[in-house]
């Protein structure tokens, strides 16, 4: 009974270590788990994924979140092998600010950022100290700034890195714009909700809101080839060359994608060369 008892441990131990050691990322050299946020990331992650079985036999595995916040995190720890839902910027901030071992694998697309409303349909009938609701991450405030300035509605102080720039940084302010800064996920709510003049709605959660950024936006960010706010892929540092993600990579960047892309949002995702 007593080696018995002993036989019983040493498993119960063994699989105890083992369970210790794990954790939700995938260790499949067939399978590859990667977070994003709902759209257009995980629609084009599900047009991807019979692309991926296909050509390279990896089984992909999504998992959908809402919170910016938790991405990064997740995938440092290794919760996920990867995540697609952030532009560059954003994630350049997120890795200084937290110390994320986590790096670019690849640059995917760009969602122009539109300013939407409920009570005007030009920028020209903003009145005097309208109010424009903004995402209180600091990493969009140089983009909306950009785009309103872009606009004519304010000026930027000279010298001032547009990437960096905040309320604090505008010159002038012809018509006293008032600036409210909500959580991103929180925009399109506010919007819905006839919340202030106009609200600055990132361009997954506009897509998510059922909105058409080229047909509904009063102001809409142009896009060319300058634009920094590329969406990317990430992956923990060490492994942006293992097969699956290089794989994942080529396959959002294929032709085969950019053609749905093209045919599905119309210009409210526009790929990247």
């Amino acid at each position: 009974m007593k080696k018995l008892l002993k036989i019983a441990l040493v498993l119960l131990l063994t699989v105890g270590i083992v369970g210790c050691g794990s954790n939700s990322g995938s260790t499949d050299e067939k399978k590859l788990v990667v977070s994003a946020s709902l759209d257009p990331h995980e629609k084009i992650l599900k047009e991807a994924q019979p692309i991926l079985k296909e050509k390279y036999g990896i089984d992909l595995e999504i998992k959908v979140l809402d919170d910016y916040y938790i991405f990064n995190k997740a995938l440092n720890s290794g919760e996920v092998d990867a995540n697609y839902f952030q532009h560059r910027p954003f994630f350049e901030g997120d890795v200084e600010k937290n110390g994320y071992k986590i790096v670019e694998a690849g640059a995917i697309h760009i969602e122009p950022f539109g300013f939407y409303s409920k009570t005007i349909k030009s920028k020209d009938e903003l009145k005097d100290g309208a109010e424009i609701i903004i995402s209180n991450s600091v990493a969009d405030h140089g983009r909306i700034l950009a785009i309103l300035a872009d606009a004519g509605l304010i000026t930027i102080k000279d010298g001032v890195n547009v990437l960096e720039a905040t309320v604090k940084d505008i010159a002038s302010n012809p018509k006293n714009l008032k600036f409210t800064e909500i959580k991103p996920d929180l925009l399109a709510t506010s919007f819905n909700n006839g919340e202030g003049d106009l609200v600055a709605i990132n361009g997954n959660y506009a897509l998510q809101a059922k909105l058409d950024p080229t047909k509904d936006a009063v102001i809409l960010e142009s896009v060319d080839a300058d634009n920094p706010y590329v969406n990317i892929v990430a992956c923990q540092k060490g492994h942006e060359n293992d097969e699956k993600i290089k794989a994942l990579v080529e396959v959002l960047k294929s032709d085969e994608m950019k053609t749905f892309i093209e045919k599905t949002y119309k210009g409210s995702v526009i790929v990247v060369e």
